[in-house]
This record gives structure tokens, sequence and C-alpha cells, in this order.
């Protein structure tokens, strides 16, 4: 941790335990650099410095080219004062000046802190602070929030704006981006940081307040590879890897900045999703491997004969996360384009998915899948007593990345006690409650705070959506729990209706009646609202926090 304030880190005994099983894991060196071991040795060690590494829109920025680009900028960087353990925002859609901020950022043994594009003032501010960034890379697009939180900041001394006209940055007192990107010094040595050493904080998407940070270290940037890239999807040189979640998530970040620069493979990067742009750049880049939220899915099932409009025949692993898929767009899609989508399940304290139906390449529809390699997983009950397959309880987990919370000291230490939940006896508390079939497949059933308790009965809100959006006329929905006087709880269903449907009491009995050999009886929704959106995450998650708002608004309560 070495140049990190001591109580920016919880203390080490509340860490949940970190095991390494693989050999990958053991072979680390004590002091590495993960830009290093990502980008520089497939150009100075394996050869591959005319091999493709990013593909976008036009471009081909080969292994070489990028190795270069990344020391320009880093030494750039340096220039300005920057060095080991300085925290460095990245605000900007997945676009290649993006990616060579963050491998710059890394190599000169900095703290990478990419944001999410959708953040607000109010929320970009709090990360600044919070992190106590030094500098900030923006994209010329996305610099309005920034410009409207930048009085707020508290620590920020250079503003690097990706894009743009260069005269118009300068008047501003901002740097144009290009303008580091032509340093003289193509050179740059690595700066080797201790395994532990923080290289990555991600932040929470906010579901239940402002943004959390999360810590993740030198070494989990190589875990995520060579865990779930090496025996998940099995990547190798010629696989082409993409989606459009953006790097400020822990999905987004392992697909577009790790896991292909570890095998000498390819990403592609597509700065915003639609269904069209989606398909057209597996046809465009020969795509291989895809992770596409559950949401994009759908949309993308949506575009009419997109099966005979676009050639996906070079795709061999279709993944997801972040949601439950469904079963009816798995079933969808294995009709129109004749392959699974594989499910997994990660969390950004953890870092990635390590649930995942890839595990075996046998998708079980409605399943996350089966411990990653290196990960064990556990369904235990309130005590801690492991559970038999089949009953849902709490979903805990451990391997070789672990929960570890950023500043936990702050509000009245409120992280700290968090800190303190997630830590189970040594293992992760993942905030799920899930079960476990007899193969050690794991299905979802709710997170804990959206876990319905009605007449004795535990709820997940998520099957019940599940079969109201295989109605015809349901274009979306969420599910949460609201209070009654006798069961404790009511299901109610906030529903989003294509168009030619009308609300009202008769499309909620055929609802109810639609649902009856789908769930069971007490699990039926038994209110209903009709909305015209359901809230919903840049990662694709429901907002359910906004449900419960509208909700207490519409009973007239504070």
């Amino acid at each position: 941790m070495g140049c990190l304030p001591e109580n920016y880190l919880p203390p080490r005994e509340l860490w949940p335990q970190k095991i390494y099983t693989l050999p990958e894991f053991q072979e680390y060196p004590d002091l590495l650099n993960a830009t290093e071991e990502l980008i520089d040795k497939n150009v100075l060690e394996k050869g591959m410095g005319n091999h493709v590494a990013i593909f976008y829109e036009d471009q081909k920025i080969t292994y070489r080219e990028l190795m270069y680009a990344v020391n320009r900028l880093g030494n750039a960087l340096k220039d300005l004062g920057l060095g080991e353990c300085d925290r460095v925002i990245i605000r900007s859609p997945n676009v290649p000046e993006a990616l060579i901020a963050n491998f710059a950022i890394i190599k000169i043994g900095g703290i990478c802190v990419p944001t999410s594009p959708l953040f607000s003032r109010v929320e970009l501010a709090h990360v600044a602070n919070n992190a106590e960034a030094k500098a900030i890379f923006c994209h010329v697009g996305l610099m309005g929030e920034l410009e409207a939180a930048k009085d707020n900041f508290k620590t920020v001394e250079h503003i690097i704006v990706i894009g743009g006209n260069p005269a118009e940055v300068k008047a501003k007192g901002y740097i144009p981006y290009g303008e580091l990107a032509s340093h003289p010094n193509k050179h740059l040595e690595p700066v080797r940081r201790e395994r532990l050493a923080v290289a990555l904080l991600l932040y929470t998407s906010g579901t239940t307040g402002l943004p959390k940070g999360t810590v993740h270290f030198m070494e989990d940037l190589l875990i995520i590879a060579d865990s779930f890239g090496k025996y998940c999807w099995r990547v190798r040189p010629d696989d082409v890897i993409g989606g459009p979640a953006p790097m400020a998530f822990a999905a987004g970040y392992g697909v577009t900045a790790v896991i292909p620069f570890r095998f000498g493979a390819a990403v592609f990067l597509l700065p915003k999703f639609t269904p069209e742009d989606m398909f057209e750049a597996i046809q465009k880049y020969n795509a291989t491997i895809i992770s596409v939220l559950p949401t994009a899915y759908r949309k993308m099932l949506q575009v009419p004969d997109a099966e005979k409009k676009y050639d996906l025949s070079s795709l061999r692993i279709c993944t997801g996360g972040g949601e439950a898929l469904g079963t009816k767009a798995f079933f969808a899609w294995r009709e129109r384009f004749g392959m699974d989508i594989y499910e997994g399940l990660g969390s950004s304290e953890m870092g990635f998915v390590f649930v995942s139906n890839t595990v075996n390449m046998r998708a079980k529809p409605g399943s996350a899948g089966q411990a990653v390699p290196g990960y064990e997983i556990k369904v235990v009950d309130e005590d801690g007593r492991e559970l038999p397959p089949g009953e849902i309880g709490r979903f805990i987990a451990r391997g070789p990345t672990c929960t570890v919370y950023w500043r936990p000291y702050e509000d009245n230490g409120a992280l700290l006690k968090k800190q303190k939940e997630v830590n189970f006896n040594g293992w992760n508390q993942v905030g799920d409650y899930v079960y476990l079939d007899e193969e050690g497949y794991l299905f979802f059933v709710s997170r804990e705070d959206d876990l319905i308790k009605s007449s004795g009965y535990r709820i997940g809100p998520e099957e019940i959506e599940d079969a109201l959006a295989k109605h015809p006329a349901v274009r979306d929905v969420g599910v949460i729990g609201v209070p009654d006087e006798v069961r404790g709880q009511n299901v109610k269903a906030y529903i989003a209706l294509n168009e030619g449907y009308t609300p009202g009491p008769e499309l909620e009995k055929e609802l109810i009646e639609f649902c009856k050999d789908k769930i069971s009886v007490y699990k039926l929704p038994r209110e209903f609202a009709f909305v015209s959106e359901i809230p919903r995450t840049p990662t694709g998650k429901i907002l359910r926090r906004i449900l419960r708002e509208w909700e207490k608004k519409a009973r007239g309560e504070a």
C-alpha cells in the first residue's frame, strides 16, 4: 500500500480471505506492473507487435503502436507531476484514448479511476473528492457535467480533454489530449509495484446512494484473465472480443482493458450501444466473443430479420450478466441465431465474473452457471450452515479477489460497518439470495434488499418478472414488495406496455391468469402499476430503489 494513508483501506483482518488455488496465481512476481504484463510483453517477449490490439471504427491499432502511445502519454503525465499512487479519473465512452490513458496511468504507478459516463455533477464531484483525484481525462462530449462540477473539486490539478478543438480546449484552461499524446519520448520504464498495491478503483453504480469505491489490486488485473479468460472463454490470440459496457463497470473493464491483452487477442470498442451498431461491429470486426448486457440482447432481438441481414458466423461465445436474461430472451436468441447466451454473475466489489455458464460451456436457462475456476461458492442459512441443493439461502463466495472498500472510515465509518458485514467467516457475502442445483449451477432469487416476504414465504422478484415478460403486452417489468397489513408484503408489478395494449383491470386479470402455470400461486402479483419506462442502471439492473420511492409517493408517505 506504501504511498497511501493507512486508513484509506480497511484493516487486513476485515478483508475476506484471498485464496490462490490455481498455479497461475502463485507464479506472479512480488513486484509487477499490469501494463507491462498486458501490453509490453506481447511486443517485447512474444513477438506480437504487429498483431492488432484495438479495432475502433476504421482504425486498427497494433500492439506496438499501442505500447508507444501508452509510453508517450505516460511520459507526459510524469511531466505534469503525476506518479505512484496518484488517482486519475477517466470520464469517457470506450474509445482508444481512454484505453491508452488507463494503461499509461497504471504504467507510471498511478491508480486508474474510470467513472460512468452517466454520472451527474453531484456524483462526479463526490467521486473526484473521495478518490482525491489529481487529474481527470474527460471526453469532450461529456464535459457539460464536469464543468458544472469542477468548482466543487478539492484536489484536481489537471483536466485533460479527449477530442474537441485544441485551441478552444486550451482557452478554457484545460489540456488537449493530443498535446500529451505527441510527447517525443516513446520509451517508458514501468513502475513495478507490490501484488497488493492498489491499481484500480471502481465505483458502484449508486443504486442505494452515492457511489462507493471498491479497491482492486495490481494482481487482480491479471487474475481476471488467468481465471475467467483462460478457463471460461479460453481466449486465443486470434480472438476479437468486445461489448458495449463502459470501462467504469467491472464487466466492461475486464472485457475492454484486461482479458484480450493477456492473450495477445484484439478488442473492438463500441463507444455507444445501439442494436444495429452492435450487429454491425460483430460483422465488421469478425468478433468471436461478445459480452452484452441482457437488456441489450433483448433490444437486439427487436431488430427485424437481423439473423438474415448480418453475418454473425465468426461468433463462438455470447455471454452476458448484470441482471437476469430471462428464459424468453434465451430461447428467442437460440432460435434466431443458433447460439446460446452464457450468463454469468459477478460484482464491482470482486472485480469480475466469478460464476458462469461458460465453465463447462453448457448453459442452463435461468442459471448464472457454476463457480469459475479459482473460486468457491456456497449457499448458507442465517447461521452460516451450508444448505443442500434446492434450498434458498445467502450466497457467499471466495477466491483470489475479494471485497475491499475504499476509505471505509468516511461518513462515520459507514463503509467500515459494511466491510465487517461483507466478511462472512472469511468468505465474501455477496448480498444475494440464491440456490444451487445438484450440479452446482447457481440460480439467482433476489438481492437481499429486494427479497419479498409475504405470508411467511420468501419471494424473489426476478422469477415473477421473467414470467410476466413472456406476455406479449409487456415491454419491460420491475417487481417489488409493498406493505400489506395481513401478509406483511404483497407482490407489486410495475409494467411498461407495448403499443396497442391498454392498462386496466381486464389486463391485470389477464396477466395473473397468464402467470398461473409459470409461477406458484403465492408469488402471483396482487397489485399493478403501469408506467412509461422501468428505471434501470447503465448496466441494465432495475433500480428497485426508484420503484420503492414511487410506491411511497403513491401512498403519501415521506
